[in-house]
């Protein structure tokens, strides 16, 4: 009851309606607020002018508001007729519910009569507060609108039920509040009266009791008003008029203009208005509960998005708390590299200092010698010695040649830190909306055909199924380490075929790969099981599906087909350096039975043919994997010292400076038994070149040997056009050297184990060159087999 409060309320004076009446736009006005807001029109729109003119169609014309400027585009407001002298430009006002309304334009003459028989002025005009809309009172003036008698009732009902408390009507001293009403009997009870006067048994039972406000509401306290006709004012309404819409008494359909109309019994209309307008209300009645239960959900939103955001906050400074954890121990991990470059720096100034203080003594000491000798005054002792003292003088001065007195090492420290794209991301760090309506991509399949492994390196390639619709932004390769272990990222792109290098051999790797997308990640691909070439073998491994059985891969991969490489030793953690694509990591040197090698491989790899099945041709077979278990390999420039001079395809390479500088090969190996010859192409001034094998991280700018990462053997026999070989057995784990196919006395070194890449120290007096893809010595095979 209380939300209808607005309903029952006067659009002009805000309080309840006082003597309603029914403008022809069907809202009502308090009788005395309608006389209120009436405006005076010129005597031009009269309803007798109008009407003279033909143009008059009824007996409430509405003006047109453009002509007459009753109100302007920027005011919603109420104005008065400008222009027009007969009423004055009077500003609007507010009633209490937020309409404007114009004040009486002159205050009405005092008068004893009731405001609906008071005389209204000529000519004047109403305009409906609610809809706007205009139109010109006739000689009846208010009269004219017929009484709102049922909104008097719905009031005072309201009113009533608002009042206070209803009472008992049974107690006998102080009566309590009733709780009930009985429709029948018509009497308030309290519940102890109800209980012992209105008890739910007998014929009392099948009366029915309600709350006492609704009791009070169905029950008519007060006597029902009888609606009078508004052009007959002694007759009472008998009859519905269908077209004009209203109630209409018998005179009118006599006499009056509702003569010609339609009209119905208004028993009748009342019920089937009655049974409209409940119709109505109940899909009005359905919105409405929709509405409750929408802002029921809206209250729950309220709350969900109060915890939501609680949550989300939480989230989010987890996140860059965590992007700060991270930053700090990078921070910590740059330190210390720039610490272990400082100790590198003092170390190496520091060991020049002490070799360039040795070699002054020692000159110092020749000279001073040199000068007594120059004192004797015994010819032809002097002349004895001369010749070997004027030798040892130039080779010393020659030992102090260029480069001797230059730093090994400079002052400034040559890392630097670009932060810039760090800080792009941190600037373009923001929230991305992820749309649910997005799918992620399918899963990728790998192409087996595609795929194969070469020495220590694999091949892999995968595409998108062909009825996917969901494109893919890039793709993740996923390696373990040979081992078993788990796996970790090896590439990151849009390409569908990388190459990994690195690997190790006579290994066993597990691949995969997955699609991304804004929305998310795929599922992974099958696994695919990569098998490396034993001891460095040339051949191509097949591979095979977990979920399919093994297939024969094609041989050889041409490098072509290889946009996209990635080295990636697994000694410790993965190392990821782009190659440069289009290459292949192994140089492939042409031999005497390249070809025919060739050859044999693809009748064996040609269709119907298995090397397992076949036994004419396995002893074949097996004296081509013979053949076939070398490396082939040259020196990396990229982790040479940066005097060192590569040249013939960087097989060849010398030294700009005097000093010793250090060189590796490009293949490591942890496993299998490698061997590679280096031949001696210049060999000047008796200098002190070393070979051997080294860690990844070996110091470039020192002697080969002088840290605890190589393993070399330095001059002794060695000279210009001599062969030194190199064979390194991991699965005995040891380092063996040979000068001239000679080996060097017994086993140089054992318990070799870990990565290790073939290793040169020179200096600008020694150039050599490297050999690969060379067999194992027979004498040292057989007595491998031996052992």
């Amino acid at each position: 009851m209380e939300e209808m409060e607005e309903e029952l309320k006067c659009p002009v004076c805000g309080s309840f309606y006082r003597e309603p009446i029914i403008l022809p736009c069907s809202h009502n006005l308090c009788q005395a607020c309608a006389r209120n807001i009436l405006v005076q029109t010129p005597e031009s729109e009269s309803p007798q002018s109008r009407r003279a003119s033909g143009s008059g169609v009824s007996d409430y014309d509405y003006l047109d508001l453009d002509k007459m400027s009753l109100y302007s585009e920027a005011d919603s407001g109420y104005g008065s007729y400008g222009g027009f002298a007969s009423a004055p430009t009077t500003p609007c006002q507010k009633s209490p519910n937020g309409v404007r309304v114009f004040p009486p334009a002159m205050p009405p003459p005092p008068t004893h009569l009731s405001p609906a028989l008071a005389p209204v002025p000529r000519n004047s005009c109403i305009t409906c507060p609610q809809c706007h809309r205009s139109l010109i009172l006739d000689d009846r003036g208010l009269r004219g609108f017929p009484k709102n008698r049922v909104l008097e009732g719905v009031i005072d009902r309201y009113q009533q039920s608002k009042a206070a408390a209803l009472k008992c009507q049974l107690c006998e001293k102080a009566p309590k509040e009733a709780t009930v009403m009985c429709e029948q009997c018509d009497v308030f009870y309290c519940d102890p009266c109800r209980l012992r006067c209105h008890p739910p048994r007998g014929p009392l039972a099948k009366h029915r009791l309600v709350p006492p406000a609704q009791g009070r509401v169905s029950r008519r306290l007060s006597p029902r008003k009888v609606s009078t006709c508004t052009d007959h004012e002694l007759e009472n309404h008998s009859m519905y008029c269908v077209q004009c819409k209203m109630p209409v008494c018998y005179q009118c359909l006599e006499e009056g203009k509702h003569s010609s109309h339609e009209v119905k019994a208004l028993g009748a209309m009342w019920k089937l208005h009655k049974s409209q307008l409940s119709q109505a209300l109940n899909g009005l009645s359905d919105r409405a509960k929709e509405a409750k239960e929408f802002l029921v959900q809206l209250r729950s939103m309220v709350q969900q998005i109060q915890e939501n955001s609680v949550e989300f906050e939480a989230c989010l400074v987890a996140q860059c708390d965590a992007l700060i954890d991270a930053l700090n121990r990078r921070k910590a991990q740059l330190l210390a590299r720039v610490n272990k470059e400082h100790e590198h720096k003092l170390k190496v100034v520091r060991d020049q200092i002490s070799h360039c203080t040795v070699k002054l003594r020692q000159t110092t000491g020749l000279m001073e010698y040199c000068l007594e000798v120059i004192k004797e005054n015994d010819p032809s002792g002097f002349l004895q010695i001369s010749d070997a003292l004027i030798r040892r003088v130039h080779l010393t001065e020659d030992q102090w040649g260029k480069g001797t007195l230059t730093p090994r090492m400079t002052t400034d420290f040559d890392l630097s830190l670009d932060n810039s794209p760090l800080l792009q991301s941190i600037h373009q760090l923001d929230f991305v909306q992820v749309k649910a309506s997005s799918p992620v991509p399918a899963t990728p399949i790998l192409q087996l055909e595609e795929c194969c492994t070469h020495n220590n390196s694999a091949t892999l390639s995968w595409k998108q199924p062909p009825l996917s619709t969901v494109a893919a932004e890039g793709y993740i390769l996923e390696l373990d380490d040979g081992s078993g272990g788990q796996f970790r990222e090896v590439y990151v792109g849009k390409e569908t075929m990388c190459t990994v290098d690195g690997l190790h051999f006579n290994s066993t790797y597990n691949a995969r790969v997955k699609a991304f997308n804004k929305t998310g990640v795929s599922p992974y691909s099958k696994t695919l099981v990569l098998q490396t070439s034993e001891a460095g073998t040339h051949e191509t491994k097949p591979m095979k599906d977990t979920d399919s059985e093994e297939q024969t891969l094609p041989f050889p991969v041409p490098s072509e087909r290889l946009p996209l490489r990635r080295m990636s030793p697994f000694s410790s953690t993965l190392n990821l350096q782009p190659s440069f694509p289009g290459r292949s990591y192994f140089d492939f040197r042409s031999s005497p039975h390249q070809l025919s090698l060739h050859s044999s491989l693809q009748s064996l790899n040609a269709p119907g043919c298995n090397f397992e099945t076949q036994s004419a041709s396995y002893s074949q077979l097996v004296d081509i994997k013979k053949l076939l278990a070398v490396a082939w390999f040259a020196f990396d420039p990229g982790s040479a010292h940066s005097d060192i001079i590569l040249s013939n395809d960087n097989l060849t390479v010398t030294c700009s400076s005097y000093d010793d500088r250090v060189v590796l090969g490009k293949t490591g190996f942890s496993k299998g038994v490698h061997y590679w010859e280096l031949t001696i192409d210049r060999y000047d001034n008796h200098p002190d070149p070393a070979f051997g094998v080294a860690r990844i991280d070996v110091m470039k700018d020192v002697m080969l040997g002088k840290d605890d990462k190589a393993w070399a053997i330095t001059e002794g026999g060695i000279t210009k056009g001599a062969t030194i070989g190199v064979l390194l057995d991991l699965n005995r784990k040891t380092l063996t050297f040979f000068i001239n196919n000679e080996q060097q006395g017994p086993i140089a070194f054992e318990n070799v184990e870990g990565l290790f890449f073939p290793a040169v120290s020179l200096n600008r007096n020694v150039q050599v060159t490297l050999h690969t893809g060379l067999p194992v010595p027979d004498f040292y095979s057989s007595r491998a087999s031996i052992a």
